[in-house]
């Protein structure tokens, strides 16, 4: 077994303040209230760190550690599909995905919450069924995501989540 440090503080303290970011409006502060916008601007500067720490930041934390290709991605699916366990110390390809999927629609509600607060936008229809279609997606995103998790870690024999809590890998 081998310890390797694989995500630093930036990448943990985003990754659990966007968790209970997005728990808090999801589930506890209400629409429209001044609180719920409050977290959205803070859901709306995390993403803003993450993008320049994705840019900057180590090498795991970089965008460019984890480009998913649709060669890798296949690789993934056929690793799985045929029981071979290939461990990635990084992202996984299909995590990758996920990551940008989640950053995208994080950035999106945030966007779209915000222009509900504006002149332009406040009271169109549109402009709120947007926000709620993102925010279903979002929490499909997060059900998915969190079983992945727990299936890639039973299966590769990792734990994943303890990793995002420690900054470190335990690989076989």
């Amino acid at each position: 077994m081998r310890k390797i440090k694989v995500w630093d503080p930036v990448v943990r303290l985003f990754h659990w303040s966007l968790v209970v970011a997005f728990a808090a409006n999801a589930f506890y502060t209400k629409p429209g209230r001044d609180v719920h916008q409050w977290v959205g601007y803070a859901v709306a500067g995390l993403i803003a760190l993450r993008l320049i720490w994705g840019l900057v930041g180590t090498r795991h934390a970089r965008f460019a550690d984890f480009l998913p290709s649709p060669r890798a991605v296949l690789g993934q699916l056929r690793d799985m599909a045929t029981g071979r366990r290939h461990v990635h110390v990084g992202h996984s390809p299909l995590g990758s995905l996920m990551i940008y999927n989640l950053l995208l629609t994080m950035a999106a509600l945030a966007g779209s919450g915000y222009a509900m607060t504006t002149v332009a936008f406040f009271g169109v229809e549109w402009v709120e069924e947007v926000h709620v279609a993102l925010v279903t997606w979002a929490e499909i995103s997060i059900v998915v995501h969190v079983l992945a998790v727990v299936v890639e870690s039973r299966r590769l024999g990792i734990n994943l989540p303890k990793a995002m809590v420690t900054g470190y890998k335990t690989l076989p």
